[in-house]
């Protein structure tokens, strides 16, 4: 200690050390959802110094009691912790790095490096009297509590709360405030998602530290130590990161490269429906993974073409790419409602009979999923079932290129091949363009652009950014769109999207499978909210019979049964009604010569 001292007494007389470097801190954006919840946060690691004030006084209270319980008294550094901690060193017979106050670990996280050297720690103690001398105790305090790491990438106590309790630090119990005090000591090894119980028994020596210094009574301790407090495993937000990478561009771009301070982003997200989303993307691989399912993505719109839900793959912690947005993959046959558009369009209708037979197009012929042909159907009955041959055959009627134009009108904007299998959706879209498409669907008929942001402002509340609505334009008119709201209600009645189906709503939708498993997928639609899941593996290759009936429509369904709670139960939209026909005024035809009365001649006047 007496080595320690005279270093440090060199050091204080170092020109280099003569004043506090300045405390610098890299600017913030914050995105929020469509309540005001914290998302995530881009830009620099560091939180603004946290407001004290607005924390319950047993959170700093929890952090002084068991790191530097003197905290109060000392000017920086504390002698007799440091002595007491050198007789503890002897008793037990080695040496160990402690007594840093608070002050002390500010100053090496601002300041220095952890290096475990003489000079190092003479350093530290400078800068420790010399904080103090700059800064009050609560602006050490609220600094060191912004600063400090507790593990699974959490810096500061507010990223804490967010990250293991799924809420703000103002609103921390005595319990999860010692449980998060508790962590500093050894981020890694009191991690309360990964070592419960070393964090339990860390938490009650916080407990008692409380007890010990009049933060908390004992019965309090008593309370909280019956608690339980729920900690996430993984991050709550850790799905929404898909959709702040899709946003943080976006956001960058709106306010312009000049802007160098903390902001904050509110975005259409439902953080509650994004959450449901991801639990059930988890829970659903996990079941199919045996039959290849490794991966998956959710897109989900209301009308008006917000993102409510953006999920874009299984584990962003174990990869970042977004399977929603950069994911170009097969529709298969949830392509197949923009082939019956087009023929709705051309003023084919549901209860046209077709033929379900073989089919040849240009030497190419298509298989269905089933080997049986059906014979006589309507072209109702051959979305319902899927079936691949009247598509190809449909689809060639019509036109490709129309039907390529019809699913562009709606939202697809990805380049879509022409040949004769792209009636089953042999095009690469993302989930994404897909959703909006489906939008058109689900909203009237309306082709909307799909958006994540409604303003941005800075900490004080100034507005530099505002999404401005555009007119939305039909892009499917009726009766097309009430024919195809009805085949593809019947879909999920007696079809292949039986499985998705939510007793109680409105419901329309379809399948998707490609021909070799590569890609699985449900689209469908109440009214308020159109929802697309995809299902596959990042190595493109096939899934054990997976079909658009399994694994997209159980993701589909368990995710919509959580998001429809937050939504009013309304029906379809049915979109205007049609153009009446134009009338085109009668002409009375002149009377036969025969039939005209001789005019009476007038007597002159």
């Amino acid at each position: 200690m007496i080595a320690l001292f005279a270093a440090a007494s060199m050091a204080l007389s170092s020109p280099d050390l003569s004043r506090l470097p300045p405390i610098t801190r890299e600017a913030q954006i914050t995105y929020v959802d469509r309540s005001g919840a914290v998302i995530g946060v881009r830009g620099g690691k560091y939180a603004p110094p946290v407001d004290l004030a607005r924390l319950p006084a047993y959170v700093p209270a929890a952090f002084v009691s068991i790191e530097d319980r003197r905290f109060y008294e000392h000017s920086g550094f504390d002698p007799v912790g440091m002595a007491r901690a050198v007789i503890a060193d002897l008793e037990k017979g080695k040496a160990r790095e402690g007594a840093s106050t608070i002050t002390q670990q500010l100053a090496r996280n601002l300041f220095l490096s952890n290096d475990k050297t003489l000079e190092r720690k003479a350093d530290e103690l400078v800068y420790s009297v010399k904080l103090e001398q700059a800064y009050s105790k609560k602006q050490i305090l609220a600094l060191y509590l912004s600063r400090s790491y507790f593990g699974s990438g959490a810096y500061g106590i507010e990223a804490a709360a967010q990250r293991y309790f799924n809420k703000s630090a103002e609103k921390l119990s005595v319990r999860e405030a010692a449980t998060l005090a508790a962590i500093l000591k050894s981020p890694t090894n009191y991690d309360p998602a990964d070592f419960p119980e070393k964090s339990a028994e860390r938490t009650k020596l916080v407990l008692d530290a409380m007890v010990e210094t009049g933060a908390i009574s004992a019965a309090e301790r008593d309370k909280a130590l019956a608690q339980t407090p729920k900690v996430w495993k993984t991050a709550p937000t850790a799905p929404a990161q898909y959709f702040i990478d899709w946003l943080d561009a976006q956001a960058r771009a709106a306010i312009g490269p000049s802007t160098r301070q903390d902001l904050v982003v509110e975005t259409t997200l439902d953080l509650s429906s994004e959450i449901a989303a991801g639990e059930a993307v988890k829970a659903t691989t996990t079941k199919f993974a045996k039959q290849g399912v490794s991966e998956a993505a959710v897109v989900s719109l209301d009308g008006s073409g917000r993102v409510r839900v953006m999920v874009g793959g299984v584990d962003y912690a174990r990869g970042p790419f977004n399977r929603a947005v950069d994911a170009h993959r097969q529709a298969g046959s949830a392509w197949k409602p923009f082939v019956y558009t087009t023929a709705m369009e051309a003023g084919q209708t549901p209860d046209l009979m077709v033929v379900d037979e073989p089919v040849t197009i240009d030497g190419w012929s298509p298989r269905n999923f089933e080997p049986e042909f059906m014979g006589q159907i309507t072209l109702e009955t051959a979305l319902v079932h899927s079936i691949n041959t009247v598509a190809a055959r449909l689809a060639d009627q019509v036109g490709r290129q129309n039907v390529a134009a019809v699913a562009h009108r709606m939202g697809i904007v990805s380049q879509i091949n022409t040949d004769p299998a792209m009636a089953l959706g042999t095009s690469l879209v993302t989930p994404f363009e897909m959703a909006q498409a489906y939008d058109t669907f689900g909203n009237g008929g309306y082709r909307i652009a799909a958006y994540g942001i409604e303003r941005i402002k800075t900490t004080g509340g100034q507005v530099l950014f505002q999404h401005k609505p555009q007119l939305a334009s039909l892009a499917v008119l009726n009766p097309a769109l009430d024919e195809m709201q009805q085949m593809m209600r019947a879909v999920m009645v007696s079809g292949t999207g039986t499985h998705a189906r939510v007793a109680g709503y409105d419901m329309a939708g379809k399948t998707g499978t490609t021909s070799d498993y590569k890609d699985a997928w449900f689209c469908g639609y109440t009214g308020g909210i159109t929802t697309v899941v995809w299902t596959g593996r990042d190595d493109a290759r096939p899934m054990a019979r997976i079909t658009g009936s399994t694994a997209p429509s159980e993701i589909w369904r368990a995710y919509m049964v959580q998001a429809l709670k937050r939504l009013p139960n309304g029906p379809i939209p049915p979109g205007p009604p049609p153009p009446l026909p134009a009338v085109e005024t009668p002409v009375a035809a002149p009377a036969p010569a025969e039939a005209i009365p001789p005019t009476t001649p007038t007597a002159p006047t």
